[in-house]
């Protein structure tokens, strides 16, 4: 495991051993030992996984209660995988990290707790799986606006097209009248 960091010290791109050959490859996708070693001690509680077609945005979502860390990966086609800072009380209050997370580079972003969180299909379709350290809970979930100005993500619109949005996220919240964490 190759632990990269970010411009965002606490969100880190992790890169498995990938063992291959004329088979195909294997790479161990977890390991709790090694991430309590090279990233932070945490517990997953559960795992999901979506599925979504090209230039479909997910996010930006974060929970003040029931507050989230996320170890995220892509199983089949690449997408473009954002996390927000919404730390108040952090340095890079506000900043983003974007990497591009595909089957093909078998990279994972660890989002930690405080974050927001969300991205963007660029491939025609990609499934998306994740760990979380904490259960949904839909009453503790916030939005952010995922064009957000003071934010400034730069996403790579497919054809500079607007994203496709489900009702809850075209609702997001802009940065300055947002929830925070302290």
């Amino acid at each position: 495991m190759k632990i990269i960091d970010t411009e965002i010290p606490d969100v880190k791109i992790i890169e498995p051993a990938v063992f291959g050959d004329e088979r195909g490859f294997f790479m161990e996708t977890w390991n709790q030992q090694k991430f309590e070693e090279n990233v932070c001690r945490r517990q997953f509680v559960q795992d999901n996984h979506s599925k979504s077609s090209k230039g479909i945005l997910r996010g930006m979502h974060y929970q003040i209660n029931n507050t989230q860390g996320k170890l995220v990966r892509v199983v089949s086609g690449e997408v473009f995988d954002v996390a927000v800072d919404m730390r108040k009380s952090s340095a890079t209050f506000g900043q983003w990290v974007g990497v591009y997370l595909s089957a093909e580079n078998k990279k994972q972003l660890w989002v930690p707790e405080g974050f927001a969180h969300g991205f963007y299909v660029t491939s025609e379709t990609a499934e998306f799986v994740y760990k979380c350290t904490d259960y949904y809970n839909p009453s503790a979930e916030h939005s952010l606006l995922w064009n957000d100005s003071h934010v400034g993500i730069k996403w790579p619109l497919v054809k500079g097209e607007q994203p496709l949005l489900s009702e809850k996220d075209k609702k997001g919240k802009h940065f300055n009248d947002a929830e925070f964490f302290k």
